[in-house]
C-alpha cells in the first residue's frame, strides 16, 4: 500500500523524468477531485497526500541509504495540486468549469516544475533536509510559489498587462 501511494499509483516509475510524470498525473487526478468535491475538496486532497505522503515516504526509505529516491512522486502530487489551487479557486468564484481556464493549469504545471527542479530559496532549503519531510516540503514550497505565480499572471491578464490569461 504505501509503494502504490508513494509512487502515485506507479507512475513513479515511468522514465525518463518521474518527477514530471508524477506532476502529469496529479493533473487528471485533481481534474476528478474538483468535479467531485470542489476546489475544498482539492484543498482536502493536499492536506491528505502530504499526510499519507509523509507515512509512505517514512515506510519506503526506512533502512535505506537514499531517503528521497526518484521513484516517490506523491511529494510531486502534492506540490502539484497546491499550484493548482488558485485555478480551481478562481474557476469556482467565475462560475465556470475549471477545464475552462486551462492556461492556468499549464502555467501551474509548468511554474510548478521549474521551482521543485531548480530549487530556488525556501524549495533548496527543504530539499537539505533529511528524511520524509524535506522530501515533502520541497514541493509544498515549489507549490506555493507556482501558486503565487498562477495568481500573479491571472491578475496581469486580468488588468490586461499580460498575454496570457488564467
Amino acid at each position: 500500500m504505501t509503494h502504490l501511494i508513494a509512487t502515485f499509483f506507479y507512475s513513479g516509475h515511468l522514465r525518463p523524468a518521474p518527477g514530471t510524470w508524477g506532476s502529469l498525473a496529479a493533473l487528471p487526478a485533481a481534474w476528478i477531485i474538483y468535479i467531485v468535491a470542489g476546489p475544498w475538496g482539492l484543498l482536502a486532497g493536499v492536506l491528505l497526500s502530504y499526510a499519507l505522503g509523509l507515512w509512505a515516504t517514512s515506510v519506503e526509505t526506512r533502512g535505506k541509504d537514499n531517503h528521497d529516491p526518484s521513484e516517490i512522486v506523491i511529494d510531486e502530487v502534492c506540490g502539484q495540486w497546491i499550484a493548482l489551487l488558485p485555478v480551481a479557486f478562481g474557476a469556482a468564484q467565475a462560475g465556470v468549469t475549471i477545464t475552462a481556464l486551462w492556461p492556468g493549469w499549464i502555467a501551474a504545471f509548468l511554474l510548478f516544475r521549474l521551482f521543485d527542479i531548480t530549487k530556488w530559496g525556501p524549495v533548496g532549503w527543504a530539499d537539505r533536509m533529511d528524511g520524509p519531510t524535506g522530501v515533502m516540503l520541497d514541493d509544498v514550497f515549489a507549490g506555493i510559489m507556482a501558486a503565487i505565480g498562477v495568481m500573479i499572471l491571472a491578475w496581469l491578464a486580468h488588468v490586461g498587462l499580460g498575454a496570457v490569461a488564467v
